[in-house]
């Protein structure tokens, strides 16, 4: 599943003077996949549902 719009990373690019290559997103998207287990796991071992800033 992408987390990832690839617009936003293009014109965060663009505004940077840089590309960005097609395995990026790819990796991107990994990274956030783990920060956001390590958030739910955070969150669930504090007995709640819902996802808050702390649990980054």
């Amino acid at each position: 599943m992408p987390y990832v719009v690839k617009k936003a990373v293009q014109d965060y690019a663009r505004r940077n003077n840089m590309k960005v290559s097609a395995d990026f997103y790819a990796a991107m998207d990994k990274q956030i996949d783990a920060l956001l287990v390590a958030a739910s796991t955070r969150c669930k071992d504090n007995k709640r549902k819902t996802l808050k800033a702390y649990d980054l």
